[in-house]
């Protein structure tokens, strides 16, 4: 799981490099950035409170924790119990909810905007979330990651198209959670168009590195569970599951990020709630799938 969140970022930026024509940076550079950056101290506005410097560590605390329940094809997790799903969301949201209140409490017009566009986006997004997890639980009979992903699932058509679209729903929702093309661009500086980095403006050094550690974390949540829903139906193993969350993920999102623009705004709310209604649609058809309604 470590891995596969240090590789996804460098996949990223070597598909975006190759497709503009360009050398581009190291693979690796993205881990050496944040190296210079837990080295470094931490300055603070005298408007912020200990709640701005507690927030980091809980934002990187509870992406940590969240990582540990994740299994990877039939590798067993660390931590597993049943409804750990459950806890997994919400561990995701105690991060997100930490970020938005150390955004609010530095007094900033530009964080607070940020911090209310993030707070509506989870709001929304979570559904999606809730229903894709909801999707794997239906068909396996588990409530516990460990126990979704503890064996290969029977090669049947209609099982791996569902299982695929529950993938690209997790894809979507970590585009989403991660602030990435075509919902907000890493790369703008332009602080009213920005969403997750206006949020972290007031952070610099220690604080700032932990930030990107657990966005990568998150990242690997998304990827990893998405690429165990299509491992599951088609080749139940690590060695396959690994490569395909680093590899579908990266080059995915470096041509989305390297081929279209970002959505406006006011369309970021009507492109959400589609994956919501998508997620929606894909545990009914897994229901119906389930009593042996024909569709």
């Amino acid at each position: 799981m470590v891995a596969i969140a240090l590789s996804i970022t460098g996949v990223i930026n070597r598909t975006r490099a190759l497709l503009a024509g360009r050398k581009g940076i190291r693979f690796f550079q993205h881990i050496y950035n944040a190296h210079l950056l837990l080295r470094k101290g931490a300055v603070y506005s005298t408007t912020t409170t200990a709640l701005f410097r507690i927030a980091p560590t809980v934002y990187l605390g509870s992406a940590m924790l969240a990582l540990l329940f994740i299994p990877v094809a039939n590798l067993e997790p660390m931590l597993s119990f049943h409804g750990d799903i459950i806890l997994v969301a919400y561990l995701l949201a105690l991060s997100r909810t930490a970020i938005i209140l150390a955004a609010m409490d530095t007094g900033s017009s530009f964080e607070g905007m940020g911090a209310a566009r993030e707070a509506l986006y989870g709001a929304l997004v979570e559904p999606a979330l809730m229903m894709g997890m909801a999707t794997l639980a239906l068909f396996c009979g588990y409530s516990s990651f460990a126990e979704i992903f503890s064996t290969a699932q029977e090669l049947n058509m209609n099982l791996t198209i569902v299982l695929l679209l529950v993938a690209y729903v997790f894809f979507i929702v970590m585009v989403i959670e991660a602030g990435r093309v075509p919902v907000d661009d890493p790369k703008t500086h332009l602080e009213l168009t920005m969403i997750h980095e206006v949020m972290c403006l007031d952070y610099s050094g220690v604080d700032m590195g932990m930030i990107h550690i657990a966005g990568w974390f998150k990242n690997a949540i998304f990827a990893t569970i998405a690429a165990n829903a299509v491992a599951v139906a088609i080749s139940f193993n690590w060695w396959f599951a690994t490569p395909l969350a680093v590899l579908a993920t990266g080059i995915t999102i470096g041509f989305m990020e390297s081929l279209r623009a970002r959505n406006k705004l006011s369309r970021n709310i009507t492109y959400i709630l589609t994956i919501v209604a998508m997620a929606a649609l894909v545990l009914l058809t897994g229901f119906l799938l389930i009593q042996n309604i024909e569709i």
